[in-house]
């Protein structure tokens, strides 16, 4: 048995990987802002983690085996954490994001383009090379305000530079399912769109990217916490799929076939159709023995689970 905290896991996922902990015969502890009742048997915690006076208070005289930080954006919640957890945890797992490879936001200087190699590997990335945002978490370079895949990149390099006790960084890919508690709508998009025969804007060119589904996230999560390796390591099904192999595999669903509008260079387009390459390596998650699905294997399930717009 393992004394896990998950900050977070109110929702989607994160709300799995709670219920998949608890069921296994851990201790389980929730920590948000008070949003939404965890599993019975689950203790929860109410405190706002950018509060660091606050945060102490809530966990009181706490320790955990692991911690499972669902909600780190920012590199001033990564500092937060870092101080707060040190000493408490013997492992902490940070859920990041495929999107911290995107060269579309990388900035220029010492770091690994995430072309470097397609699908990309972890070392594609190296966070710690990164130039240090100021405490309000705002990006360097040419970010004035904050930016997802800039602000996950920087919390794991607060994280990695120093480390405070042993450290993973899961880079998931796009996670897919779950019906209506995928609360995105990027798989609806498609399932409205082709269902209704209005057109899906669309890259001239459909660059693969990489998938995972929300239960096998879950369980990576869950994986994570019986394991010792440190680092990042990506979470991703087998089979990277492109925009147009997506909305075919939605219109074998639907009974329809997609159309498509093809937008400019710069325009924006549809949810996972992208100007750029980045899919993922699931090779080191794999090597460690991990076994991932395939993505042609759930992604029809997933969208037959996808409810459509009314009317």
């Amino acid at each position: 048995m393992k004394r896990i905290l998950v900050v977070g896991g109110s929702r989607y996922f994160g709300k799995t990987l709670v219920t998949r902990a608890r069921e296994a015969g851990d201790e389980v502890t929730v920590l948000n802002r008070g949003s939404g009742a965890p599993p019975r048997g689950v203790e929860r915690l109410v405190a706002d983690r950018d509060d660091e006076e606050a945060l102490r208070a809530a966990l009181g005289s706490r320790d955990f085996d692991v911690v499972v930080d669902q909600v780190c954006y920012t590199p001033l919640q990564a500092a937060v954490a870092r101080r707060v957890f040190a000493g408490r945890t013997g492992r902490y797992v940070m859920t990041s994001t495929m999107e911290v490879y995107d060269p579309a936001t990388l900035p220029a200087g010492p770091v690994a383009p995430g072309t470097a190699s397609v699908p990309v590997t972890e070392a594609s990335l190296d966070p710690a090379r990164l130039p240090l945002a100021g405490a309000a978490g705002r990006a360097p370079g040419p970010w004035p305000a904050y930016v997802y895949a800039e602000g996950k990149r920087q919390a794991e390099a607060v994280f990695q530079r120093d480390p405070a006790f042993p450290y993973v960084s899961v880079r998931a890919a796009h996670v897919l399912g779950g019906g209506t508690a995928e609360f995105t709508g990027r798989l609806a998009h498609y399932v409205e769109r082709i269902a209704a025969g209005t057109p899906v804007d669309v890259h001239e060119t459909p660059y693969a990217t990489s998938f995972i589904h929300h239960r096998e996230m879950a369980e990576f999560l869950y994986w994570t916490t019986d394991q010792t390796f440190t680092g990042p390591v990506n979470a991703a099904s087998h089979g990277a799929s492109d925009v147009i192999a997506l909305c075919e595999a939605v219109a074998a669903q639907v009974g329809r076939d997609p159309r498509y509008r093809v937008v400019g260079e710069g325009a924006a387009a549809s949810p996972f159709s992208f100007d750029r390459a980045y899919a993922m390596d699931n090779g080191r998650a794999s090597a460690l023995g991990f076994g991932f699905g395939r993505v042609a294997d759930w992604l029809p399930g997933a969208i037959a689970e996808t409810p459509r717009a009314a009317g």
